[in-house]
């Protein structure tokens, strides 16, 4: 992937959407521009996960605005993720193609567990480098990430489904805040922690951090009224606890260093911090500079000096599905031949097909762990929803999508999802890679050449061969009539 000297990261939170640009000098960050705007996407979601029309020109309108400060940029040199409210939405696909469309960027809606992982990581950078073990809990609009780690390194991460938005909606919709309404948000809260409270409760850890709005909010009211010494701290939540359900009401809540944006959300994020820090025995928790786009920057970083994290994934899961590393290798290596034959688009867009190809091949077995009859359909279930660090939605939706069409019936596939010619021509190379590997022997890739046009895919190959694998021309004859099946030509030439 090609180096930049200026990046930058936007992150579409449920409450706030943030932009941050930086420079790059020596490995390191330097902030050189920030943009952010109170959406409160969280709060126009319906209970049937609908979201409602001002919700979505709030969103639209903030993107449009972000668009003018990202439009010079080079689309590489930018990562946009989306959050709790762009997975739970039931429009995810309509809105997304619009929010895309305002901001000029492809939006990347990441999983829970990876939004916890990029917070880590986000955090973890802006503290000085340590061997001790940290407990990260980032309170966001629509979700709250918990994180143990030690050093860059995140060990334990979760997702729990509740944030300061969501849970203000819930309990204060009406803004009034009284002692039995702050006790239901944060007996909720400890319900949602006790389900991850074996193995992330003081013992496992030694150090608690908080990152994000949330955090930073109450450690700033806690230490304003002398209840805190800029940390947070559980007697300090006690006495603010008391202040809220003696205000009763968030119009009356006067907090001259708290923003007027942040003071509507301050109950809904404060039963959520009591709830963490009951059921985890927190004590004290010190809060952070960095964190969600901190880490998609790093992580962007890394990506540029080939410390993906994609592909630690990948050589992950194919020890834990205990695919034929061998195999892998030789698929992959013949689809990256037959690949570098086609016209895939500009280098930018060549590159993204070549790492999609080399995960794919090297993960399309993955599901003959399961069993070997349909092993293609379990591949497609593991890609498609397991936990993969560093992948979006979209990218293991796409792999997904590889490992599912890779052999079988191409009629199925077409019911299954529309695609498109450039989404045709990537499973035509990965088929005809992994048939012509089915013999699981070396492959001289000279035998085979490989040429599309729209519709219509020719394969050429040496007639010695052919004599040499009657299996594969059978393989192929079939091959022809799958294609043939959903209006496209596949020929087969021996010269």
């Amino acid at each position: 992937m090609q180096e930049y000297s200026t990046i930058a990261a936007v992150d579409l939170g449920s409450n706030s959407f943030r932009l941050q640009v930086v420079r790059i000098v020596d490995d390191q960050l330097y902030p050189l521009d920030s943009l952010k705007e109170t959406v409160r996407l969280a709060s126009g979601l319906s209970a049937d996960k609908q979201l409602d029309a001002a919700a979505q020109a709030r969103a639209i309108a903030c993107l449009k605005r972000f668009n003018e400060r990202l439009r010079d940029l080079p689309q590489e040199a930018v990562r946009v993720v989306g959050t709790n409210t762009f997975r739970v939405m039931k429009q995810g696909a309509t809105f997304l193609a619009e929010a895309e469309a305002a901001l000029g960027f492809p939006i990347d809606i990441i999983a829970g567990r990876e939004e916890a992982r990029l917070i880590y990581i986000g955090v973890s950078h802006g503290l000085p480098p340590s061997s001790v073990k940290r407990l990260v809990v980032d309170i966001g609009g629509g979700s709250t990430e918990c994180i143990i780690g030690e050093g860059y390194q995140p060990l334990e991460m979760e997702s729990l489904y509740m944030g300061c938005v969501n849970f203000t909606q819930r309990f204060f919709a009406d803004g009034k805040i009284s002692k039995s309404g702050l006790q239901q948000a944060e007996l909720a809260a400890r319900a949602e922690v006790q389900g991850i409270a074996a193995g992330f409760a003081a013992g496992h850890w030694d150090c608690a951090i908080g990152s994000s709005g949330t955090a930073r909010a109450l450690a700033d009211v806690l230490q304003q009224n002398g209840w805190g010494d800029g940390d947070i701290t559980a007697q300090g939540l006690e006495k603010l606890r008391s202040f809220l359900i003696k205000t009763g009401d968030v119009k009356n809540l006067m907090i001259p260093s708290l923003q007027s944006d942040r003071i509507p959300v301050l109950p809904g994020g404060f039963s959520i911090m009591a709830g963490v820090f009951a059921e985890l025995d927190i004590e004290r928790m010190a809060v952070a500079g960095g964190a969600l786009r901190e880490g998609v920057l790093y992580d962007l970083l890394g990506r540029f000096h080939h410390h993906d994290q994609r592909d630690a994934t990948v050589t992950h899961f194919m020890g834990r599905y205990h695919v034929d590393a061998l195999q892998a290798q030789r698929v992959e290596a013949l689809a990256l031949h037959l690949l570098e034959q086609t016209d895939c688009g500009n280098d930018n867009e060549c590159e993204a097909v070549r790492h999609l190809l080399r995960w794919a091949a090297r993960l399309h077995e993955a599901g003959i762990s399961i069993a070997h009859a349909g092993y293609h359909k379990h591949s497609a279930y593991i890609l498609g929803n397991a936990d993969m660090p560093g992948f979006s939605k979209h990218d293991q939706t796409r792999l997904s999508l590889l490992a599912r069409a890779h052999r079988g019936n191409l009629s199925k596939v077409t019911r299954e999802q529309a695609l498109e010619d450039a989404d045709w021509n990537v499973i035509a190379i990965l088929r005809l890679a992994v048939l012509l590997c089915r013999n699981r022997r070396a492959l001289d890739h000279a035998a085979v050449n490989f040429q599309r046009k729209t519709s219509k895919v020719r394969l050429t190959l040496a007639p010695q061969w052919l004599a040499e694998n009657p299996l594969s021309e059978y393989l192929l004859q079939d091959e022809i009539k799958q294609w043939k099946a959903i209006g496209r030509e596949l020929t087969v030439v021996f010269s």
